[in-house]
């Protein structure tokens, strides 16, 4: 095998092996970048009160005092019948509503006692867990109930360049089952996916690839320093016998 010959098929090979490394790193590959895309939400639902839920109750009214409580926000947790104890209206089944529901509901409740009832619900509990091959780890208490996957990694940092882009896990638990849901962040079919939305509580697990286990294992950086060395005999013997 002539020098040439040998030197170009240790170039490919390495060109090869840098292309597969990348080729599973940026996101949204299949998406077309030659314009404005559009598509309908279809995946997003309101996040829905469970039980051990933590509550604020904010009401207001032209009635001053009317409302007994010990704070103008009082916290109030979901007992597992899915129930709260408010004033005025003593225990109130909660579970299953989402917080603009449960807002209208009370205020029409409170209308028998109240003039012109304002009312404020909250989950304050909403929080999601990021772990794995991530900058930041964490668990995230999100001010709000509308929060996306790629909001969520954001906080964590993003995922590192050894992370697995193509099988990220995410972990939820729904009426006493749970539930373990993948997605491919290479690909855009992942935004119309149930997980793309996430809800309370859920964890989002980055699976590392091969090159981060091979910066703490001794036998793979061994194998990969043999290979390495191989390619260099490889092109020095091409020098000698051409």
């Amino acid at each position: 095998m002539s020098k040439r010959l040998l030197l170009l098929l240790c170039i490919i090979v390495s060109f090869l092996s840098a292309c597969n490394s990348y080729k599973n790193v940026p996101y949204f590959q299949n998406l077309k970048r030659n314009g404005t895309v559009k598509e309908a939400i279809t995946n997003f639902s309101p996040l829905v009160i469970q039980p051990e839920d933590l509550l604020t109750v904010n009401v207001t009214s032209l009635n001053p005092g009317a409302w007994q409580d010990s704070s103008s926000k009082a916290e109030y947790q979901v007992s597992q019948e899915g129930t709260i104890q408010l004033p005025i209206l003593n225990e109130v089944k909660v579970a299953g509503f989402t917080a603009s529901q449960l807002q209208d509901q009370l205020k029409r409740q409170l209308t028998k006692y109240l003039k012109n009832p304002n009312v404020n619900v909250r989950i304050v509990n909403y929080k999601v867990a990021v772990l794995g091959d991530v900058l930041r780890p964490d668990v995230f208490k999100i001010p709000n109930t509308r929060v996306t996957l790629l909001e969520a990694l954001s906080l964590a940092g993003d995922l590192t360049i050894t992370a697995k882009r193509t099988n990220v896990l995410i972990i939820r638990e729904v009426n006493g089952e749970r539930e373990y849901q993948t997605v491919d962040l290479t690909s855009t079919d992942f935004i119309k996916s149930p997980a793309y939305y996430l809800k309370n509580n859920d964890v989002v697990y980055v699976q590392p690839d091969k090159t981060k286990f091979a910066t703490v294992d001794p036998g793979y950086r061994t194998l990969s320093l043999v290979l390495s060395g191989l390619s260099i005999v490889a092109i020095v013997l091409a020098n000698v016998l051409n």
